[in-house]
């Protein structure tokens, strides 16, 4: 008697992996933009371990405002899965998004602590905020705006995320610190201690391991780096591998929002606070790294810019909702760029990632700053050469920019540094004579940004 059971071939196997690999290239335009499969899950790889972090940060954060931890874990988690996940599912560009940790302070310290406002208000402001934000994006007022972006600026901005991200990052390990004498506001850390060596150790052996072309090598150097840690450093322990996420009961923070309390007009200029700032922080990070990656048409602007924008605006809907702080499109997303990802599967990796986080919670305990620093430092380095496009043939447009890219770090924030960059270029335009390069647009944007800061509103 015949078996007429037959087993799927080597042949047939290969044929149905070579099949998802063509839908995979094809969806996500993956070889259009010279890239590969594994490429991208790389790049995911690298964004997402660059960025878990925030799952500890976030509900710390709000925890000390009374916010009950393990519920804005579990929000911060599923926002970054919603958001990465739609805008690699939809606006196909590797940009990972997350609950913004500069408006998550303001959230906890000024919202709640500052002004007692309570826990579900100040998530209903959240979820009043990503309303407000997706209503300006969809009626195109975020694309006017970097319609509007001067290239001095655009490239500014660039260079000041990338500053910003060295800061962050040397900050974060003690490379730098705090100066408790007088003279400039930050000096050198303990050179000797751990992180501070492994962070320029790690640091070198990136930019080696790029120069030699290592496929993957950022996120060698990140998972090395913590493997030593384990074995080394007593504050990285193994602390477990499951944990089961708990959805409901009587701490969940999911639909807990109370949106006409955040009606209050004592509320709502947070509101717009919140706003205001993920406008144009939000908005300059999503083309500082889209810039970083080639992803600009022939006219500059981003490829897919308007679905990338709803994308970051929607999520904090979401966010609102779950119980999180308002979202945006991490900077971080830079280290998957670097190392290689140019398509929404890198993205669609770091949402993927950030569920199965859920379950694995422990694990973000064994990435210590000091393995994710050094691939934060690179790619700050490499967002400066963005100098190299800045024209100094117009030394006011060039200077303008620099003005930009400076502030952005001197005062840690993003949007002061665009302002004091726009006010010089208006400014110095008409003082030349060369107000005739200047448009309505720049000029209503300068008016705005100045009025946002001289109003006191400024996050």
């Amino acid at each position: 008697m015949s078996n007429n059971t037959s087993t799927p071939s080597e042949a047939d196997k290969q044929s149905g992996h070579q099949r998802n690999n063509r839908w995979l290239d094809n969806y996500f335009m993956i070889s259009q933009r010279g890239s590969s499969v594994r490429q991208e899950i790389l790049a995911g790889a690298t964004t997402f371990l660059a960025m878990v972090y925030s799952v500890i940060v976030v509900p710390n954060m709000l925890g000390a405002a009374g916010f009950n931890q393990s519920a804005v874990f579990i929000a911060t988690c599923l926002v970054a899965a919603f958001g990465s996940l739609l805008m690699g599912l939809w606006a196909k560009l590797p940009l990972a998004i997350g609950c913004a940790i500069s408006l998550t302070a303001f959230t906890a310290f000024s919202l709640v602590l500052g002004q007692g406002v309570s826990i579900p208000v100040a998530l209903g402001a959240v979820f009043l905020m990503g309303v407000l934000f997706t209503a300006i994006t969809v009626t195109g007022v975020r694309q006017w705006i970097l319609t509007n972006l001067p290239s001095g600026i655009a490239h500014g901005t660039g260079i000041g995320i990338g500053l910003f991200l060295l800061l962050i990052a040397a900050d974060g390990v003690g490379l730098v610190v705090k100066n408790p004498h007088a003279g400039l506001p930050v000096a050198l850390g303990e050179f000797t201690s751990f992180p501070v060596i492994m962070s320029i150790v790690g640091l070198a052996a990136i930019i080696g391991v790029e120069k030699r072309r290592v496929t993957g090598g950022i996120l060698l150097v990140i998972i090395a780096i913590s493997a030593l840690g384990l074995l080394v450093d007593p504050s990285v322990t193994y602390q477990g591998l499951f944990a089961l996420p708990s959805f409901g009961g009587e701490n969940s923070l999911i639909a807990s929002m109370d949106i006409i309390g955040a009606l209050n007009p004592i509320v709502l200029p947070s509101v717009l606070a919140l706003v205001m700032t993920a406008i144009f922080d939000a908005t300059g990070t999503i083309r500082a790294v889209a810039g970083q990656a080639n992803l600009l048409d022939d006219q500059g602007n981003i490829i897919n810019g308007g679905k990338a924008l709803t994308a970051d605006s929607v999520s904090s809907i979401f966010s609102g909702f779950v119980g999180g702080s308002p979202a945006a499109v991490y900077i971080e997303s830079a280290t998957g760029t670097a190392a290689g990802g140019k398509t929404g599967l890198t993205a669609v990796v770091v949402g993927l990632a950030f569920l199965v986080l859920l379950f694995l919670s422990p694990i973000s305990y064994l990435v210590p700053s000091y393995a994710t620093a050094p691939a934060l430092m690179y790619v700050g380095l490499l967002m400066l050469s963005n100098v190299t496009k800045l024209d100094f043939d117009d030394l006011v447009g060039a200077l303008s920019g620099l003005v930009c890219a400076v502030f952005i770090v001197l005062t840690s924030n993003i949007v002061t540094g665009i302002m004091l960059g726009f006010v010089c270029l208006v400014g110095g335009r008409l003082i030349a004579g060369e107000w005739r390069q200047l448009n309505l647009g720049t000029v209503l944007i300068t008016i705005a940004l100045v009025a946002f800061y001289a109003g006191g509103w400024a996050i």
